[in-house]
């Protein structure tokens, strides 16, 4: 049943679109109509396909990125220009799961984060979202094959979250993410940027694995529609969490956020936003493991040290020159 505030919302993207289409490049919007579409609403409900968007923060709301015009001062490698360029070689999605706000990420100012929750209430809704995932029947055949949930693990108040494509085999028998040999070699990585996996968050699209019937060993990629269902429960963490930045972890984690089906070789390196939330493309560690060039490697490293400028995290010398020919 449609609620007044999807009436609205819908009304008001309407209008934004025909806007667009005649070329307007920006809406000016007083407060008070701020004030009144501000629209108090609990976590988003997990049988919701897709969970709405939270309320419009921006006073001035792009309808698209202008052309030439003024820039902000910054140098050519500054994160700032970087997202700049990242918003402008943006790609509409070709299919695929679609993301909340795939279809326009320069609309992405429309939407900020609810208001963070005191430390005990997280900690409370996120168990309660747990308890709904570890009995959840929404795929009645995932159900059947799979031996554990794999819901999440790390710091509920992480700044950086790690989101994959779905669980293996040694993560559907233990029940975490990211502990087979591609999970291993993830560990070293975090460990590298100066975290644990107990200071950051680590999530999959899918919390099931993937059944593989008739085959004794093996992974198979989530279907979309799998990854569409499955997606609320990672709306929520995300939701809860509010990390500052996430690291899509290969093609189908982005895909399954963003709805992009494009290489993760072209995407990768390049700043998307999901719900106000910067995402950082990269490969996905099991590549990694396939491939022994260290070029690939410094690849990967290069995109984790744009996560850790965008955390302003201090970066070594030392980091800087991992992979590096000599280092």
């Amino acid at each position: 049943m449609r609620t007044e505030w999807q009436e609205l919302l819908e009304a008001v993207i309407a209008q934004i679109e025909e806007l667009r289409g005649q070329g307007v490049t920006c809406v000016n919007v007083s407060p008070e109509t701020l004030e009144a579409l501000v629209v108090a609403r609990p976590l988003a409900s997990l049988r919701d396909e897709k969970p709405q968007p939270a309320a419009p923060e921006s006073r001035s709301i792009p309808l698209h990125e202008p052309q030439g015009g003024a820039r902000s001062p910054s140098s050519p490698d500054s994160p700032a220009t970087r997202d700049s360029r990242s918003r402008q070689d943006s790609h509409p999605p070709r299919g695929g799961v679609p993301g909340p706000e795939a279809h326009d990420p320069n609309m992405e100012h429309q939407f900020t984060s609810p208001p963070a929750l005191e430390q005990g209430a997280k900690s409370t809704a996120l168990a309660a979202l747990r308890e709904q995932a570890m009995t959840c029947q929404k795929c009645p055949h995932l159900a059947r094959s799979r031996k554990s949930v794999v819901f999440g693990v790390g710091d509920i108040n992480a700044a950086l979250m790690f989101v994959g494509e779905a669980p293996g085999a040694d993560e559907d028998a233990q029940g975490e993410p990211f502990v087979g040999a591609a999970g291993q070699l993830l560990t070293r990585m975090i460990g590298a940027m100066g975290f644990t996996r107990e200071t950051v968050y680590i999530a999959n699209i899918l919390k099931c694995r993937p059944d593989t019937p008739g085959q004794a060993s093996g992974n198979r990629k989530p279907t979309s529609d799998e990854m569409r269902t499955c997606l609320p429960y990672l709306l929520a963490q995300i939701e809860l969490i509010q990390p500052k930045v996430i690291v899509a972890l290969g093609a189908t984690a982005l895909e399954g956020l963003l709805g992009l089906t494009e290489s993760i070789g072209r995407l990768r390196g390049r700043f998307q936003v999901f719900r106000g939330v910067p995402v950082m493309p990269t490969y996905h560690p099991s590549y990694l493991l396939r491939s022994e060039a260290r070029s690939v490697k410094r690849l990967v490293w290069e995109d984790m040290l744009q996560v850790l400028e965008k955390l302003n995290v201090p970066i070594t010398e030392k980091q800087r020159s991992y992979f590096l020919r000599g280092a």
